[in-house]
């Protein structure tokens, strides 16, 4: 089977935020769909791995926050590579409380979700939920596919989220006179003659002590 052809599919880039007792947390998540619009209901695929899910399964609410194209890629270094049981993810960032939970302010907008079922699959939740609130924060943004996120930022999935595909030799193509240096926190590739010694990730902030050449 041709892996690739997954990538074909559309998906858009969101943060899930819940509420770990009385702190906020959240992941990067990619596969999200409505499936009804009366009532309003949405399904969302999350690894129970996350620690994100943890906190779903006990509270049964969660908010999801649309990103733009221009959003700061670090909101996705923080929220999609590392781990809310090791880090509080929300300090020093803008968000707001809606019905409970935390919003961030910088995105398109946010639904608000309550869940009212799930689906275990072999490495996943799928969770159907009914949407209470939600609201369009930034009108004149695009929203970040992850085809953009890809293509443009360079960007890949984390190795929890569902679209996550391993990486191959025969899927990398190389450029005469370049290399191909890969984050080995967020799997951001850097295509270059040498690798700057101030350079940063664009995704995960880390520098060129972490990036390892293929």
């Amino acid at each position: 089977m041709n892996i690739d052809v997954f990538r074909r599919i559309s998906y858009g880039v969101y943060i899930v935020s819940a509420m770990d007792g009385d702190r906020p947390t959240g992941c990067v998540a990619n596969s999200i769909m409505q499936i009804t619009a009366v009532p309003a209901t949405i399904a969302i695929s999350m690894n129970r791995d996350n620690f994100t899910t943890s906190c779903i399964e006990k509270e049964e609410k969660f908010a999801i926050m649309i990103l733009g194209e221009t959003v700061d890629s670090s909101l996705i270094g923080t929220f999609g590579y590392q781990s809310g049981r090791d880090i509080h993810k929300f300090d020093n960032i803008s968000y707001k409380m809606v019905d409970d939970l935390p919003v961030l302010e910088d995105t398109c907008g946010y639904l608000i979700c309550k869940v009212v079922d799930k689906m275990e699959a072999s490495t996943h939740t799928v969770y159907l939920a009914q949407v209470v609130d939600g609201d369009v924060c930034q009108i004149d943004e695009n929203q970040m596919t992850y085809d953009y996120y890809h293509k443009v930022l360079r960007g890949s999935s984390p190795k929890n989220a569902p679209t996550y595909i391993a990486p191959s030799e025969d899927n990398e193509e190389q450029k005469d006179e370049e290399f191909h240096y890969v984050c080995q926190v967020c799997q951001y590739e850097y295509v270059g003659k040498e690798m700057p010694i101030d350079y940063k990730c664009p995704i995960c902030g880390q520098g060129p002590d972490k990036f390892k050449r293929v």
